[in-house]
């Protein structure tokens, strides 16, 4: 649990912020250095929330979303804008999101409000988001504040909303990362503090054709 991996809480956020003032406000940046698979992450995110649009009990309205750990907007720009009429961004990193404002373009105009925070900080308007989307970005979360912050995010769904994860995996356990000040959880975990946090998991896939070293990468879609 994050607990025997983070020793010192204060500084496991301030060195994560810290790194992520240094990096570029690209789309490799935000990448990592793996700039190359955006389209197959877009393209396999757009698959999974899908199932979510389409006719059924788990249907979702198209009004309102929400994504968490924006950066400079990757995520909003090929994904969210195309299906929802307005989406909020939420970044600690003020570079990125003064950045969003050329990189998303004349579609841009269509960011409802950009939130500059850390997530164990950030409260979602209460019944306000058809989806809110979280993407590698809960590793910079203690467990402790994982679970408060997706108990904030089922308070900010519409009826039928949903919360999306889609992060890392590890094989087994906990695993700390010092360069950008993050830990890497295995599933189980995950589902745990899901499970803690008072939803329901609806779906989980795993991300296809990404590159053979990077972690397994999943997606957890939850009310």
């Amino acid at each position: 649990m994050t607990s025997e991996a983070v020793e010192d809480e204060g500084q496991f956020y301030s060195k994560a912020q810290q790194y992520w003032k240094e990096v570029p406000a690209t789309v490799d940046g935000m990448l990592g250095g793996y700039g190359h698979i955006s389209n197959i992450d877009i393209a396999g995110s757009r698959r999974f929330l899908q199932r979510f649009l389409e006719d059924g009990p788990d249907q979702i309205g198209t009004t309102y979303a929400l994504d968490c750990g924006a950066g400079i907007g990757r995520i909003t720009k090929r994904l969210l804008l195309p299906i929802f009429k307005t989406v909020d961004m939420v970044d600690v990193t003020p570079d990125f999101l003064a950045k969003a404002k050329t990189f998303l373009g004349q579609e841009g105009k269509r960011v409802g409000k950009y939130f500059c925070s850390g997530l164990q900080d950030f409260n979602p308007e209460p019944n306000h988001y058809d989806l809110i989307w979280i993407q590698w970005v809960i590793g910079h979360l203690t467990d402790e504040h994982l679970v408060a912050f997706l108990k904030r995010c089922k308070a900010g769904l519409r009826p039928n909303g949903i919360v999306i994860i889609k992060d890392n995996a590890t094989q087994e356990g906990v695993v700390m990362d010092e360069v950008d000040s993050s830990i890497c959880r295995d599933v189980e975990v995950v589902r745990k503090l899901i499970k803690e946090a008072g939803l329901a998991l609806l779906a989980e896939e795993r991300q296809k054709n990404f590159p053979d070293e990077i972690y397994s990468v999943l997606s957890f879609a939850m009310r």
